[in-house]
């Protein structure tokens, strides 16, 4: 893989440090030395600086270098590069392996969107998580760390790395904790106000509480996943299939303990040890129209189930969109021990 105009060789001068930083636009370049290591990197501050203290366009660039930078492994997430580079207040991180050589280039007005989406976004994060105790008997489902972030704050990052700058939180058990934890989402990056549910509405009947009908398609999303989703693409292909709704599928595989017969007429055809069988089935994700809330009844629980199953019988379109990304659902506790990959 080439890194045209975002690497140069430990042997450069400012003046090609500069050069590159002018071509790429980026604010930013790397140093790398004859074994193909990263050994260092340059902004155009730490150039600035150099010539303030006397070098000259032609002085060594490792004059100006930085050897001590942050940098994640290349599994890091969006959700986690996101948060440190606004927690340690930095534009740009590598991403390294093991022998410290370039895998990607992380960019924060990458991470954040290049522009913001006038789509907003519903969570539903008001279960109390019931199948998950006693994990959840002092904190809401959503709030349950995966690899030290709530599941809900990996979410809302992700959707603010996707465009999208308004949140709506449907929230009822421990709401407060919710609430504490996001107020008004600022520092997250985005605007996060709260749907508030007296009683439970289920996966759907908060879509009810939106105090204005949104003007552009709207996401909803469980607060219980674990996903990297492409949702750029999602709305994209919603907008292009004129359809009411569309919903999130991947591919959900089950394998059967026992060996499974195939007979006619009495006699054996095929024994097939433990096969697995795979389904399509719904990932908790899910564009909606704004005239599709016609069939969100008020004040009473709704699952998102019961909407399709109104736009099916109302004859309306419902798109199928599937993810090819790596997705979990975190229901039971063998799920968040696959989670957090313990055994």
């Amino acid at each position: 893989m080439t890194w045209e105009g975002l690497v140069i060789a430990d042997g450069a001068r400012i003046r090609e440090a500069m050069e590159a930083i002018n071509s790429n636009g980026r604010e930013v370049v790397l140093v790398r030395d004859p074994e193909g290591r990263i050994s260092g990197l340059i902004s155009d501050g730490d150039i600035r600086r150099g010539l303030l203290s006397g070098l000259t366009l032609d002085s060594p660039a490792a004059k100006v270098m930085t050897r001590e930078f942050l940098a994640v492994s290349p599994d890091a997430d969006r959700a986690s590069v996101l948060d440190v580079m606004k927690a340690r207040m930095v534009q740009h991180m590598p991403a390294l392996d093991a022998e410290r050589r370039l895998v990607a280039i992380h960019f924060l007005r990458d991470l954040i969107g290049a522009s913001a989406k006038p789509n907003i976004a519903v969570i539903m994060a008001g279960g109390k998580g019931t199948r998950l105790r006693p994990v959840t008997e002092k904190i809401p489902k959503p709030m349950v760390e995966v690899a030290g972030r709530p599941m809900l704050e990996r979410i809302v990052l992700h959707l603010v790395g996707h465009g999208v700058r308004t949140i709506y939180l449907a929230v009822n058990f421990m709401a407060e904790v919710i609430e504490r934890h996001f107020g008004d989402g600022a520092a997250f990056g985005c605007r996060i106000e709260y749907l508030r549910e007296t009683t439970p509405l289920g996966t759907g009947g908060a879509l009810s509480l939106l105090p204005l009908r949104p003007e552009h398609p709207l996401l909803v999303l469980n607060g219980d996943l674990i996903t990297r989703a492409d949702l750029t693409a999602m709305l994209e292909a919603h907008m292009q299939g004129k359809c009411a709704a569309t919903i999130g599928v991947g591919p959900y595989e089950l394998q059967i303990p026992f060996g499974a017969v195939t007979q006619q007429a009495g006699r054996l055809v095929a024994l097939e040890e433990k096969p697995t069988v795979s389904f399509l089935v719904s990932r908790g994700i899910y564009v909606i129209e704004p005239a599709a809330l016609d069939y969100v009844p008020r004040g009473r629980e709704f699952p998102m189930t019961a909407l399709f199953e109104c736009l099916l019988q109302a004859k309306r379109p419902v798109a199928v969109f599937n993810f090819a990304d790596s997705w979990l659902d975190v229901g039971l506790p063998e799920d968040l021990r696959r989670a957090h990959g313990w055994p």
